[in-house]
């Protein structure tokens, strides 16, 4: 990227993934090592951006990001923010209920790309109007689903898109934490990504068991147990229940073999009894470091990110369609939503 452009950024959040708070962390149980990056690290260190404020309504929030970026200004009122600082690009790391509301406020107030978060809300309405509002005016819009950016699951999209495994026929997915919600839509959007196909109905039950979440009595976000059907009529089966002692694994079944991608690896098992490892060599950079350098490259030279705010929304409708098909006990139901469906709101943290 040679344009020597810059843009003005700012976090709208300087949480655990919005600025890498150790703090907040801490609090729902996570590591900021393991993630896969922090917005104000990506913004930071981009060379086409200059990241010229943050907001949170916490002040210890605010004061530790402040000890990161000196210099870099800080706010309690995101409204205030757009306001005096006019930024190019946003990055929202707030709780899930607040996207869209802050989304359309940064669209209004002429923010030119936005990278939000995951999920993109927690109500298929809410999402609709911040993707129209965003189309109408030509805003960029990116939802942090990381998989979009990651090397090694890109890879395994590329592979299977040229016929690595052969047609392919069915999906397996498993997670140990539940959480449809949050976890679930990393895992939708990259069985969209990876089956290069569209949901078009959910049969779906959700599990009992629930822990409390963290960040407040107010979010309710269960695992649960479903089918996923795909326009191209792959069936994808889900098993994520609350509390489970198996890793996160995906497999994906061909008419030539199967790929399994487990521990950040993925393994081409052939069934005429050949292997296959798929690798990549690793550039430094983290996904999110890439997400920016995408939208980026969106606003220098036209098109859009890898995922966007209608993959965003396709998830949601997954999310959304576990807890409605769960209302009738596990009732196939049909995607894309429609009519009440539309404005079901799930709670998701």
């Amino acid at each position: 990227m040679e344009n020597h452009k810059k843009f003005k950024a700012a976090i709208i959040g300087l949480g655990f993934i919005g600025a890498g708070d150790e703090v907040s962390g801490r609090a729902i149980g996570q590591d900021v090592r393991n993630l896969d990056g922090t917005h104000s690290e990506a913004l930071a260190k981009n060379p086409h951006i200059i990241l010229v404020a943050g907001s949170s309504r916490d002040e210890g929030r605010r004061n530790r990001f402040s000890e990161k970026f000196p210099g870099v200004r800080t706010y309690s009122d995101w409204r205030e923010l757009l306001k005096k600082e006019k930024p190019d690009i946003v990055s929202i790391a707030t709780h899930t209920p607040y996207h869209a509301e802050i989304g359309i406020g940064c669209a209004e107030s002429g923010v030119r790309a936005i990278m939000c978060e995951k999920p993109i809300g927690t109500k298929l309405s809410d999402a609709d109007r911040l993707i129209d509002i965003c189309e109408k005016k030509g805003i960029i819009l990116a939802i942090n689903h990381s998989r979009r950016w990651h090397l090694l699951w890109r890879k395994c999209a590329d592979f299977l898109k040229t016929g690595g495994i052969g047609e392919i026929y069915s999906a397996y997915v498993q997670w140990p934490t539940g959480r449809i919600g949050n976890v679930g839509t990393h895992i939708f959007d990259a069985l969209r990504m990876l089956l290069n196909a569209e949901p078009v109905g959910v049969s779906g039950t959700l599990d009992p068991l629930f822990y409390p979440d963290c960040r407040g009595p107010q979010y309710k976000d269960p695992g649960g147990w479903g089918i996923v059907q795909f326009s191209n009529g792959i069936r994808a089966f889900i098993n994520a229940p609350q509390a489970a002692k198996f890793p996160l694994m995906m497999k994906i079944g061909g008419s030539e073999g199967y790929l399994t991608i487990l521990n950040n690896r993925a393994i081409v098992e052939f069934w005429n009894g050949e292997k296959q490892e798929l690798s990549v060599v690793p550039d430094g950079k983290t996904s999110l470091d890439r997400a920016i350098e995408d939208i980026v490259n969106c606003l220098i030279y036209g098109g859009q990110p890898a995922c966007t705010g209608k993959d965003g929304l396709m998830a949601l409708e997954i999310i959304i369609g576990f807890h409605v098909s769960d209302r009738q006990k596990g009732r196939w139901v049909d995607i894309p939503l429609s009519g009440k469906d539309r404005e079901f709101e799930v709670m998701i943290g």
